[in-house]
Order: C-alpha cells, then sequence, then structure tokens
C-alpha cells in the first residue's frame, strides 16, 4: 500500500492523486493546478477533503488516501485505502442515480439529493485498498 506523501499529484493519464491516511496531523494543500482547476486537500488519520474550484468534491472518515481519482462525464472512479472502513462522501450531478462498484462488484444504486451528494461505505479494514467506480445510470 502507497500512502501520497506529497498529499496531492498529478498523475501523467489525468488522474490525480492525494490523502494520506498515516498522518496524525492535519496537513494540507491549497492553490493546487490541474487542468485548469485548483484543488484543495486537507487530511490526517481522521478525515480527509477534497476542493476542487472551491467546491466539495470527496470527503472521508476516517481519512483515507485515494489513488487514481478520474471524474469522467458520468461518475468518478479511483482506488481508496485505509486502516479502517470509511465512510466516503462524493460530490456528483444534483438528482441523478448512480450505480456503485466496489471492487467490481455492483451495490446498487443510490440517488443524490440537491447537493448532488453520494455517501457510501467501504470495508477496507481487512481489504487495505479497493476500487471504487460510481457511473450513472
Amino acid at each position: 500500500m502507497a500512502v501520497v506523501e506529497e498529499l496531492l499529484r498529478s498523475e501523467s493519464d489525468g488522474a490525480i492523486s492525494f490523502g494520506n491516511h498515516k498522518l496524525s496531523r492535519k496537513a494540507k494543500v491549497e492553490d493546487f493546478r490541474h487542468e485548469g482547476d485548483l484543488l484543495k486537500v486537507k487530511t490526517y488519520n481522521e478525515i480527509t477533503k477534497l476542493e476542487k474550484n472551491g467546491m466539495f468534491l470527496y470527503e472521508s472518515v476516517p481519512g483515507t488516501s485515494v489513488l487514481g481519482f478520474t471524474e469522467k462525464a458520468d461518475g468518478v472512479e479511483f482506488i481508496v485505502e485505509g486502516d479502517e472502513d470509511a465512510q466516503i462522501t462524493v460530490g456528483l450531478a444534483d438528482d441523478r442515480e448512480y450505480e456503485v462498484f466496489l471492487d467490481g462488484a455492483s451495490r446498487g444504486v443510490i440517488k443524490t439529493g440537491l447537493g448532488g451528494k453520494l455517501s457510501l461505505s467501504v470495508e477496507l479494514a481487512a481489504a487495505g485498498e479497493v476500487p471504487v467506480k460510481i457511473v450513472q445510470v
């Protein structure tokens, strides 16, 4: 397993990786430019938050490390890792239905409300890292 030592980085394929669930103290990176957007991450072992252009994009409790986070027109995809099971909230489109896949298996369809937030639980304690894919249906 690999935490993101620099807290936030651009990947060669256009994805981003962020967060460090091993930190015991809060750390943040602000004003990080990625493909024309301005990103901000706050992370440590209790929480990881990501904002894009001042808007909510990702939050996990407890903190997680996220690898290969990719936004697409119809959803998001990433690998999440952590030492404990995590509650993850992702900012998506308002009032839409999304199918959630964890480790390749469908976990059902979840509808976002007016705020566009989708919440899911991911069992990380035994797995360590889990691929997550959220696709609009």
